[in-house]
């Protein structure tokens, strides 16, 4: 297949592309998108696993679906929409098993620290410590609703302005701003009453709950799910981040995770199965979904 340079084409001319059949621009549409899409699923389902296997899905349903995308509206916004969609879909299933309330969350901190030992500073331990850090604020952004969470992620951590959000979530720009506004408000007063990063005055330590989060089997200390993860480079992300940590503590700590990328194994399979005979059959049946669906 001949390789197909992105940067030689508008992100709307490969999706055109894309849409007549051009398999390499579909391909470099799909990996244009595919770390965006992977860091909303790791936020909303806070593992790498599902977001891997939900992104997935995600890519595929996007891929199926090119024909009926109209540049009336951005490519990205159209795909986020999809993403989120999926998403929502997915927790509604999981609702059960992974529902957790701040007030579980603060006594789980609570009984860390009664159970809390001191490791000395170390390389893995500075490792440990973050892996606490961003799977606690990980788990924090699970406490909010789902609609709280999508408004928190799309606005505070992807930087979507209120009509792109609304546009994505289909509903008005003054309802995300709402769902913004209240994300905020719950996540800030939760973290000024329990994180000691974002209020000195709080006992709690990333340190101090690394030896119970080991003992409850929430880190393992040879497959660190968040500290050692794949990410995206870039040094001018990170200042930005600085400069918000100076204005928002709160919002600068959600944006300092780690800007995920895609696994390269999950890419590798991703671009096979793109080029597969499976992928052709899935993607004539939707033509011929499509087609009759004009048709009658």
């Amino acid at each position: 297949m001949v390789e197909y340079d992105l940067l030689k084409h508008t992100l709307e001319d490969s999706v055109e592309a894309a849409k007549t059949g051009d398999r390499a621009a579909l391909e470099a549409v799909i990996a244009s998108i595919q770390d965006r899409i992977y860091g909303i699923a790791m936020r909303m389902l806070g593992h790498p696993q599902d977001a891997q296997d939900a992104t997935q899905e995600i890519l595929v349903k996007i891929a199926l679906s090119l024909r009926s995308f109209r540049q009336e509206t951005l490519f990205s916004i159209w795909a986020y929409r999809i993403a989120i969609n999926h998403l929502i879909t997915i927790r509604k299933r999981r609702n059960k098993m992974s529902a957790l309330s701040f007030e579980q969350f603060s006594q789980f901190l609570e009984a860390g620290l009664l159970n809390s030992s001191l490791a000395p500073a170390s390389v893995d331990q500075q490792l440990l410590m973050e892996e606490v850090k961003i799977g606690c604020t990980q788990g924090m952004l699970l406490c909010l609703n789902q609609e709280l969470r999508v408004a928190y992620i799309l606005g505070e951590v992807f930087e979507v302005n209120s009509q792109e959000g609304a546009d994505i979530l289909d509903i008005t720009p003054e309802a995300f701003r709402k769902r913004l506004s209240r994300a905020r408000k719950l996540l800030r007063g939760f973290m000024y009453k329990n994180c000691g990063i974002i209020n000195p005055a709080n006992p709690c330590r990333c340190h101090k709950q690394v030896g119970p989060a080991i003992q409850a089997g929430l880190i393992k200390e040879d497959s660190l799910m968040f500290a050692c993860h794949p990410t995206r480079v870039s040094s001018t992300r990170t200042q930005e981040v600085r400069e918000l940590e100076k204005l928002d503590r709160v919002a600068g700590l959600y944006r300092n995770h780690p800007d995920y990328a895609a696994p390269e194994a999950f890419v590798i399979a991703m671009k096979e199965l793109l080029a597969s005979r499976q992928f052709a059959l899935l993607s004539s049946e939707e033509e011929n979904a499509q087609v009759e669906n004009i048709s009658s």
